[in-house]
This record gives structure tokens, C-alpha cells and sequence, in this order.
């Protein structure tokens, strides 16, 4: 406990060195502790802003106003589209940077809009230890002020904070925007995001805390947590998820029997953060997509 109260002194008494601060904010744990820090510090020259845009969850955008709220911090939202971009809709390596350059340069437009001259994120002392980071890399070019990551605050060291504040995230699981469900190189689009954000709806009305619907152009699949397969199993959900999936224009519904896995969908030296902050999600296996070849299933060649 000593330790969490000396880095809460640190990193309070750095942000009360400045005139105001703009935390990227999209109610994770990670910038939900900075803005909590930055409320602490600054008071009402602290703001927390949320850029909405078509990668963002419905849920996740009034998880937000709530996380504010329960902070005591000023909120604001500001609107842009990814899909805007070219770079951004070719859904290649480089992804989470084009995403995340027109994020924080959202957050800087609002910073300037209210006299603000520093930006702050999320990223913690756990982040440049996971391989290629696009997204960090955004962060460095604009130079967006990281207050855990200056204080060397790991992920853990993060949730250990959240729980000092008595923030209802501190165990909130990762979640990174929309366009992480879909396969690296098959374009982005609205259509897409927005069937992946109905998908989802059902897993998360049904209960479920870890899990995605990969988009894998045709067919749903579905990763929730190792501890949550069985509910996955139960016959009423499988029959609902099938049907209601189904109809949001996937041609096949699956389950993955490996559970979640983030980045499953990713080359193995895309990186990530997993959370919603970035957009990106950590390295995991690329999946295979069996649909690109014919596979017998007998000797003669029948199906």
C-alpha cells in the first residue's frame, strides 16, 4: 500500500505542475486511474474526452459518462471516422497508428478548443514490452504526456490504483475497438463494424464479461473466456446466438472451442494494448482460414 500511495503522490503532484490536462479517456482502467489522478491534481482543469466514432461500442461510449461521473471529472465527447481514411479501411499492419493519430489528434483539436496545451493517455509501464507497437508509436509523434508510463506504473500496478480510488473498473477485463475483430488485410467498413457491435450485444446481455465475434467476412466466430465456455455450450444460448447472429448477415456461426485469445485475428508482429484506449490487442495466432481451400472428407470426395 506504500508503494501505491507514494506513486499516487508522484504522479499527482507532476500533473499539478500544469495548467490543465486532457485525458484520452475511454473508460478502461487505464485511463480511467489518469483521469482520476488528473481530477485529484488539477480539479476542474481536468477533462476527460471520449472520441466517438464507428470502432467504438455503444455500450463502451456510455460505460464512459458513467466512469466519469463516478470520478467526479468533466466529460466531454468529440466525433470522428476512421473510416475517413483510406489507410485506416485497408486494415494492414499499420492500422492502430492511423487510428490512433486521428484519435489523439481529435483530443488535441478539444485540448486547443479549451485553452488546454497538454494531452495525457492511458499507456502504462506493461505496454512497450509487447512487441510492435503502431499505436505507441502515435502517441511519441504527437507527443501525448503518459503519466503511468513516466512513473514506470505497470498494468498491475494500475489496477492496484484503481482499486485505491475505489474505481468500479479496476478488474474490468480488456477491450479493444471494434476493428480488432476483423482479419488484418480484409477491409474495414461500416457494415462490418456494425454487425460485430450487434454480435456482441448478445454475449454481453447474456452475461458474458471476456469474449469477441471475430469477423472473418461470412463467418461469426465466437471467443468468450476458458471460465465462461460452458455458459457458451448451454443450448438456449447457442440457439439464440445462432439465430440472431445469423440474421445480422453472417453465413456461418461458430464457437471457438480455445477460448478468447487476443489478437487472434493478427499477424504475430502486430501489437497491441487490448484496450479500447489503442484499439489494439496483444499478439496471439493467426487463424487459418479453412473456407480458401477444399478439404475431403472422404476418399471419393463427397462432403
Amino acid at each position: 500500500m506504500v508503494l501505491v500511495d507514494e506513486t499516487i503522490t508522484d504522479v499527482t503532484t507532476d500533473l499539478a505542475e500544469r495548467d490543465g490536462v486532457l485525458v484520452a479517456f475511454s473508460g478502461g482502467v487505464d485511463s480511467s486511474v489518469v483521469a482520476a489522478l488528473a481530477h485529484e491534481a488539477l480539479g476542474d482543469n481536468a477533462v476527460a474526452c471520449t472520441a466517438k466514432s464507428e470502432t467504438l461500442p455503444e455500450a463502451e461510449l456510455e460505460e464512459t459518462t458513467r466512469v466519469a461521473d463516478e470520478i467526479g471529472i468533466q466529460h466531454e465527447i468529440v466525433e470522428f471516422s476512421e473510416l475517413d481514411s483510406d489507410a485506416f479501411k485497408r486494415n494492414d499492419e499499420e492500422r492502430c497508428y492511423h487510428c490512433r493519430t486521428m484519435r489523439l489528434s481529435a483530443m488535441y483539436d478539444a485540448a486547443r478548443e479549451r485553452g488546454i496545451e497538454t494531452v495525457c493517455d492511458g499507456t502504462n509501464a506493461s505496454d512497450p514490452g509487447d512487441g510492435h507497437r503502431p499505436g505507441l508509436q502515435a502517441v511519441e509523434e504527437l507527443n501525448i504526456y503518459s503519466p503511468l508510463l513516466d512513473h514506470d506504473v505497470t498494468k498491475e500496478g494500475v489496477r492496484e490504483i484503481a482499486r485505491e480510488y475505489d474505481l468500479s473498473v479496476a478488474d474490468k477485463p480488456s477491450m479493444a475497438c471494434l476493428s480488432s475483430r476483423i482479419p488484418t488485410g480484409l477491409e474495414v467498413t461500416e457494415e462490418r463494424l456494425t454487425r460485430i457491435e450487434k454480435a456482441e450485444r448478445i454475449l454481453r446481455t447474456w452475461g458474458f464479461e471476456q469474449f469477441r465475434v471475430r469477423d472473418h467476412d461470412g463467418l461469426a466466430r465466437i471467443e468468450v473466456a476458458p471460465d465462461e465456455l460452458e455458459a457458451a455450450l448451454d443450448p438456449d444460448f447457442v440457439r439464440m446466438a445462432r439465430d440472431y447472429i445469423a440474421d445480422l448477415g453472417f453465413e456461418h456461426v461458430t464457437l471457438d472451442l480455445y477460448g478468447y485469445q487476443t489478437g487472434s485475428v493478427s499477424p504475430k508482429t502486430e501489437d497491441a494494448t487490448g484496450d479500447v484506449e489503442s484499439g489494439e490487442e496483444s499478439t496471439g495466432p493467426i487463424v487459418e482460414n479453412v473456407f480458401d481451400e477444399e478439404y475431403p472428407t472422404t476418399t471419393d470426395g463427397s462432403r
